[in-house]
């Protein structure tokens, strides 16, 4: 772990130049700030509150660094830092510092870099305040110069009265209702010159501290690699190392794949499973529609056979009448009776038409009857 002298060392090289710029310029940059002491005394205020909380940031990554250097040296602990960056990962360190064997997972290790990253960025989220702070007192300044200003060329504006021909006079009043105005400008740029300087300064000495949390956290992280046991269960040491052996990590990565492989085909079965279902729901619509089909044939045949049987008394009392009538109606007895005949005829085919349907029917049933009994074999 490295010492965080050479950021420190840059931050008062740094400063000492900025000091020496404003020893140079003394008398205008004590004429600007007198323009408007109450803005620019807070600019600097904030400017060196900043600066202070910079440099602590810096100064006290020197424990966190010398507590870490001691731990890997001797493995014997000092008295830890009471608010360090560390935080978790010295109280973890302490309590393992009997080990001979220090490892950590690495989803441990990711822990603990996240905990410090995070108490790294808080601890900077002050400073970048700070900096926002320096801008908008700047800004604020030099919009309350400009309002100062526009009011004070309004009123010489109001008052200015050219009556004579005295134009030295007229020259003079103007003169000096031009100095409000002027005031004014003074203040709004000194306000913005302090600002935006300060937000400058203040910027650097953020930036060189940034960079010294950047270091620490890096050489953190380098050595939490070393340490690190890919492969380990947790956090432990020599007696404590649960190392998987590589025979029992194919087995288990072997049985995740056919887990995988099962579940895959348990989706299609249910998939096919779904679809059989479907099939079966629209075949039984299709019986369904045969039936009444079938039922309203059985219908029209039964009323053309009432229909057949009713008529055969009529013929049989018709050719009785004619009988009776002698046998110069021989010739319209014949023609009766080829009716007759006919209607018989007629009767018979409509039978075997019924027997040739109630066939059918059978053997769509049959064909029915099977597919079922496939499709539930298919299912087991």
């Amino acid at each position: 772990m490295r010492r965080p002298t050479k950021v420190l060392v840059w931050i008062g090289l740094f400063l000492a130049a900025v000091m020496g710029v404003a020893v140079l310029l003394a008398e205008p940059l004590q004429e600007a700030f007198m323009a408007n002491p109450i803005f620019n005394g807070m600019i600097l205020t904030v400017l060196v509150v900043g600066i202070i909380i910079n440099l602590r940031q810096v100064v006290m990554l020197g424990p966190d660094a010398a507590w870490i250097r001691a731990y890997k040296a001797s493995r014997v602990t000092q008295v830890p830092p009471k608010r360090g960056v560390l935080g978790s990962l010295v109280t973890l360190l302490t309590e393992r510092a009997d080990d001979q064997r220090l490892r950590f997972s690495p989803v441990s290790s990711r822990a603990l870099l996240d905990s410090v990253r995070s108490r790294l960025e808080e601890s900077r989220d002050l400073t970048r305040y700070f900096i926002g702070l320096l801008i908008f007192l700047g800004l604020l300044g030099t919009f309350w110069g400009l309002l100062d200003t526009l009011r004070a060329i309004g009123e010489v504006i109001r008052d200015m009265r050219i009556t004579g021909t005295d134009a030295t006079g007229v020259f003079d009043e103007l003169r000096a209702g031009l100095e409000a105005p002027l005031s004014g400008m003074g203040t709004a740029f000194s306000s913005s010159l302090f600002g935006l300087s300060g937000a400058l300064v203040l910027g650097f000495v953020d930036l060189q501290a940034g960079h010294a949390q950047n270091r620490f956290y890096n050489d953190l992280e380098e050595w939490l690699s070393t340490v690190t046991q890919y492969g380990s269960g947790g956090i432990g040491g020599s007696d404590g190392d649960t190392t998987i052996p590589a025979y029992i990590q194919a087995l288990l990565e072997q049985t995740a794949d056919s887990l995988d492989r099962l579940q895959r085909a348990m989706a299609r079965g249910e998939e096919e499973r779904r679809s059989a279902d479907r099939n079966i729901m629209a075949l039984t619509e299709q019986v369904a529609s045969l039936a009444e089909h079938t039922r309203s044939e059985q219908k029209a045949i039964l009323n053309m056979v009432r229909g057949s049987t009713d008529l055969q008394p009529v013929l049989s009392r018709l050719a009785e009448s004619l009988d009776r009538r002698g046998a110069d109606q021989g010739e319209m007895v014949d023609v009766l009776n080829r009716l007759e005949q006919e209607t018989s005829r007629m009767v018979q085919t409509m039978q075997n038409e019924r027997g040739d349907m109630a066939e059918r029917l059978a053997e769509e049933v049959r064909l029915l009857t099977r597919t079922i009994a496939r499709q539930r074999d298919d299912d087991r």
